[in-house]
């Protein structure tokens, strides 16, 4: 007779968080004004202003953006702001820098909607092995809400996760391997 499965970790009263559930939906754009530059190194007034009149700003009605540069160059602060009062009508967010600081950004305004008393005494655990990429920052920023309320807090996947995952792992080797 076969002995019945008891799964303990549904029994055990953890929470488990998985960051990847706080991921903002939406377009993720960034703006390099780096092919603006006059020579690689600067830019000229004149020619930006004409960059920021042709542009369909419209295009990025309700999308995240990023704008800086990716070459080294001498920008004026002014050119970050005419950027802003375009975008800043149509952008969901808006910010300076690449497209990882728009993402720390997204989680850190998620991250915020947490409250931390509703995991008050709780026993948490923080899911890592995301299939989308989550900054490392949202870690420690949830670490910082949850370890003053909670009972106990863990990283990584509780036992029947990681085990459906390493089963589905060793399923594609075996097919793989048949295939050879």
């Amino acid at each position: 007779m076969a002995e019945e499965i008891i799964n303990k970790v549904n029994q055990s009263g953890l929470t488990q968080i998985d960051l990847e559930d706080l991921r903002v939906a939406g377009d993720r754009i960034y703006i390099d004004i780096k092919d603006q530059l006059f020579q690689g190194i600067a830019l000229r007034e004149k020619d930006f202003r004409a960059f920021i009149t042709a542009q369909n700003w419209s295009s990025y009605q309700d999308k995240h953006v990023a704008v800086g540069c990716s070459e080294e160059a001498i920008i004026p602060t002014w050119a970050y702001m005419l950027l802003g009062v375009s975008l800043t009508p149509f952008a969901k967010t808006l910010v300076f820098g690449n497209l990882q600081e728009l993402e720390k950004v997204l989680f850190e305004q998620a991250l915020a909607k947490i409250n931390p008393s509703d995991f008050q005494d709780a026993k948490i655990v923080i899911k890592g092995c995301s299939k989308e990429s989550v900054p490392t920052e949202a870690y420690i920023k949830i670490t910082q809400l949850l370890q003053p309320v909670a009972k106990s807090l863990f990283f990584g996947e509780p036992f029947g996760e990681f085990h459906k995952r390493v089963s589905s792992l060793q399923n594609a080797l075996e097919t793989a391997k048949s295939m050879i």
